[in-house]
């Protein structure tokens, strides 16, 4: 799931509230030396789920630069208003960097600010292109002139420069056109037309024979005819020449991208499946007082959309559908059917089906790489790709019988982070071919082995190629799995040099200039905050100190009320698993234990939670200080399928979800009881989406480590859920059957022994509210009557009402006061 949807189960993130309320809860000052038990603050439920920007403050985000460098733009909601507004530092540059204090930037001032850049840059970056309302602008960057290339009622996006820097190439939905810089043509380079083309009628054979027959027989009718064809072709060939019409049918266009000459047009068209049956969400509290229906998805194993890439050539007048038939293990099956019983004998090789992206083009416009990735996702391909010939030439395959995934590899609808570097030749990319996410080259037009750039047991998660393309600008994970860290390395490889200082997550971005760092930081219990560094210049003195300045704070968001606390910072602890793996955990302990116990599941499965910075959990984290400061023992794991571990522990849930994961789960409450003091009897477990699920198969297949638990929106059989994550973990249902039902709790819910709450949403279009129906009606079956259900009338996924938070963790905390 990507940082800012919600449309995986497991990839939940926090919405901001958008309701403000009057707070009923004071907060007095601490003594500034003393946190004894009985000084420290007693935080309550109702006060930690206010309205965030309210009681909290509201950090800054999505910072970005001028063009010259010297002003960071970024939104900021300092007065608690209903949305953040647009804020600005300047700097400027003497024996030390200095930085003015943050100011409003009006709406006036806003709305002749160029947008944020995106990589618009012709290749000296001296000119960019932006869309600004559904407009095309162009900026000279030294001057800042700015010149508006479109003002139409059409809306015009995705802007870049021709290869020769002479014409702007941009989409005007569906078609993509080119403007002139120097004489203002404007030129339709495509002719996508929705619908079919209509067809001409068809004359029978009696039809046809009457014409030719009047022919025959008349002189006037076919000197007339003769005339009339004459002029037609005359007529033809005078007509200007135009893009062919291509007829789109009933199926979708995606991703139309134009070679740097303009020659080529490429482009991918999907047809979704006729028989696959999408759900449907009731929601009851509406305005006009009946039941209405949301639209939702489709289920796991529903027929998927074909998909394919074609490529029209502007000077041959030609569309042709580029073959995948011959891509190298194409027709390869995955092991798993060797091994379930109702797979097919049959022994055929068919070619599996793909989906192409792309393509990346070199800046001379001579070379080109498409990335195709199988759709059941085991198989990537980095191929050369030559539009004329439509010949594919296989420059990397990376192949998991799991699935395909990790930092910076792509998706179904990405080719991942990936580029040329300044001969024009040589490809930079990242695989997890070592098992973890590096960075990766090779030489297109030669062929031949790919080189590693980077190595060792962490992740590369950001990769920025800096303007003369001589060096990387890299987030890694190296330090340490909870942190994470800005580096500047050469583009073939070698020491890295170290950019940020800060222990926690260091989310930075690069100035146009090269020369300074916005960061936007935060720690394990201080929020985000916006800090700048001044960087040194690449130099052999610079391979081996770190070569930036110290960071200054630029922002300060948080309210007296939320700083009087002292929120605590997690010890971060490794905790030995039953296999022998390592799990990292965060450990919340308290001054006067009782011997109680919570263990919480973070959600997505792929998500890091275990780490030094400010969690997106954050409610989550303060009901865990107010836990401790009730005596509970807190922990919250990383376990198998989390991210930041690289791919054998991202892949570990494989085939049985509810497996490692949840013995890691169960090896962290031994360790809790062998290690510090805890009760084994008083061990509670809770969590949402993902971290529901678990908490549901921990009640059900190993009750008698876990005494109560909150399973909030949980997935109770993931045949239910959709296709793009769990077909990744489980395959098909239809095909693998055995993983799904190990997986699933409903089939297991005989066991529960403890009390069990669940919450869940019950317009959530996620996680359907049929999951937990369906498993109430399981447990009334089994006639279990220690368990409720809390259910939300107006809440999705992610809730946002804070009544509708506060009642959610009253009754957790309640069901942990009164059961454990």
């Amino acid at each position: 799931m990507t940082k800012t949807t919600l449309h995986q189960c497991g990839s939940y993130l926090y919405r901001p509230l958008l309701l403000a309320f009057v707070s009923t809860y004071a907060f007095a000052q601490p003594s500034p030396k003393v946190e004894k038990p009985s000084d420290r603050l007693q935080l309550t439920v109702d006060a930690i789920m206010q309205d965030p920007k309210v009681w909290m403050g509201t950090s800054p985000s999505n910072p970005y630069w001028s063009d010259d460098s010297k002003t960071l733009y970024f939104d900021w909601n300092p007065d608690k208003n209903k949305s953040d507004s647009l804020y600005k530092v300047t700097f400027t540059t003497g024996k030390t960097l200095t930085a003015s204090q943050p100011q409003k930037v009006s709406p006036a001032d806003r709305r002749l600010l160029p947008t944020e850049p995106i990589a618009a840059f012709n290749r000296a970056h001296t000119q960019r292109l932006f869309e600004r309302q559904g407009d095309i602008y162009w900026i000279d960057v030294k001057t800042g002139r700015i010149r508006q290339l479109t003002n139409t009622v059409e809306m015009e996006a995705n802007p870049v420069f021709s290869g020769d820097e002479q014409r702007v190439i941009f989409r005007r939905t569906p078609n993509l056109f080119s403007i002139n810089l120097q004489s203002g043509e404007l030129m339709q380079l495509t002719d996508f037309r929705t619908g079919a083309k209509k067809a001409e009628p068809k004359l029978t054979d009696e039809e046809k024979f009457l014409k030719q027959d009047q022919l025959r027989l008349s002189t006037v009718l076919k000197e007339r005819k003769a005339k009339k064809d004459e002029a037609d072709r005359i007529s033809k060939a005078d007509k200007p020449k135009r893009p062919k019409e291509i007829y789109l049918d009933d199926k979708q266009l995606f991703n139309p991208q134009a070679s740097p000459d303009g020659r080529f047009v490429t482009y991918r068209l999907s047809k979704n499946a006729t028989n696959a049956k999408n759900a449907q969400v009731p929601t009851y509290v509406t305005e006009s007082g009946y039941t209405e229906e949301l639209p939702a998805r489709t289920k796991v194993g529903a027929p998927l959309a074909s998909q394919e890439f074609f490529v029209y050539d502007s000077v041959k007048d030609t569309v042709r559908a580029v073959s995948v038939k011959d891509i190298p293990g194409i027709g390869d099956k995955p092991e798993y059917l060797k091994t379930v019983a109702n797979a097919k004998p049959d022994t055929a090789k068919k070619t599996r089906p793909v989906t192409v992206n792309g393509p990346v083009w070199s800046e001379d416009g001579k070379l080109c790489v498409v990335v195709v990735r199988s759709q059941d996702n085991k198989d990537r391909w980095i191929m050369r790709f030559e539009p004329e010939t439509l010949k594919l030439t296989l420059l990397d395959r990376q192949h998991d019988e799991a699935w395909i995934g990790g930092p910076g590899i792509g998706n179904a609808n990405s080719p991942g982070n990936m580029g040329f570097l300044a001969d024009n030749q040589t490809l930079w990319f990242q695989s997890e071919a070592d098992g973890y996410s590096h960075l990766y080259s090779i030489n297109v037009l030669a062929g031949g082995q790919k080189k590693q750039l980077t190595s060792g047991k962490f992740e590369v998660q950001q990769v920025l190629p800096s303007k003369d393309k001589a060096y990387f600008f890299l987030q890694t994970n190296e330090v340490h799995p909870g942190e994470q860290h800005f580096y500047r390395m050469a583009v073939n490889g070698g020491e890295r040099v170290r950019l940020t200082t800060m222990t926690g997550a260091n989310e930075a971005t690069l100035s146009p200039d090269e020369t300074r760092l916005a960061i936007r930081y935060s720690s394990s219990n201080q929020p985000w905050e916006l800090y700048v560094t001044e960087l040194g210049l690449p130099s052999a003195a610079a391979k081996k100190t770190l070569a930036s300045s110290a960071p200054i704070k630029l922002t300060s968001s948080q309210t007296e009320n939320f700083k009087s606390y002292p929120w605590r910072e997690a010890t971060l602890v490794t905790i030995p698993a039953s296999d022998g793996q390592t799990i990292y955990a965060r450990l919340y302990k308290p001054e006067r234990p009782t011997g109680k116990s919570v263990v919480f599941v973070h959600g997505a499965g792929y998500l890091q939670n275990a780490h030094k910075w400010w969690s997106q959990y954050f409610r989550e984290y303060m009901f865990h200080n107010l836990l401790v400061d009730k005596g509970y023992t807190v922990l919250d794991i990383d376990y198998r399928a989390s991210a930041g571990y690289g791919r054998d522990w991202r892949t570990g849930i494989y085939r049985f979800m509810g497996g490692k994961d949840l013995t890691d789960h169960v090896d962290a409450a031994k360790w809790l009881v062998q290690t510090q003091g805890v009760d084994a009897n008083r061990i509670g477990i809770y969590g949402g989406s993902y971290g529901g699920f678990i908490t549901l198969m921990a009640m059900f297949t190993t009750p008698d480590v876990f005494k109560a638990g909150a399973a909030l929106r949980p997935v109770t059989d993931w045949a239910a859920y959709n296709h793009p994550y769990t077909a990744n973990i489980l395959n098909e249902p239809q095909l693998d059957s055995l993983s799904y039902r190990r997986s699933s709790p409903i089939y297991f819910a005989e066991g529960l022994k403890g009390y069990l709450l669940i919450c869940h949403g019950m317009v959530d279009v996620n996680v359907h509210f049929q999951d937990t129906v369906r498993l109430m009606q399981r447990l009334i079956e089994l006639k279990k009557d220690n368990w409720e259900v809390a259910a939300y009338p107006m809440e999705d996924h992610g809730f946002v009402e804070p009544s509708s938070w506060t009642d959610e963790y009253k009754r957790i905390l309640k069901l942990f006061e009164e059961r454990l």
